[in-house]
């Protein structure tokens, strides 16, 4: 899959891909929200307006209000790729959300998947 079809793919398809695989393990949507809204900056009603209006990946980190920036500590292996070696900035953003809801999704504890 090219990186071109994975920025146009639909947020409000991937979304509850993101909050099963949470679920499967014993987290919770609210968990997976507080992930997103803290990478992105969009509050709770913000981040369900961008599943509302069904954007793509693009969209959705572009019109993102502010990157999270302890996101720069976001390290480790997803898909094969370490996140802190991907040049292009959004398939680092779309890597950094999998790598969130995937240390979620391992029972790490919250404040250290929100690096505080």
């Amino acid at each position: 899959m090219t990186n071109d079809r994975v920025y146009k793919m639909a947020f409000s398809k991937v979304y509850p891909l993101l909050v099963q695989k949470a679920e499967r393990k014993g987290r919770t949507k609210s968990e997976v929200d507080e992930v997103i809204c803290w990478l992105t900056g969009y509050d709770y009603s913000g981040l369900q307006a961008q599943i509302e209006k069904n954007v793509d990946y693009e969209t959705f980190f572009r019109e993102a209000p502010q990157i999270n920036p302890n996101s720069i500590n976001i390290k480790g292996v997803i898909c094969g790729h370490r996140v802190e070696e991907i040049q292009d900035p959004l398939m680092q953003k779309i890597r950094w959300l999998d790598k969130l809801v995937d240390e979620l999704a391992k029972g790490k504890p919250m404040e250290k998947i929100l690096r505080s």
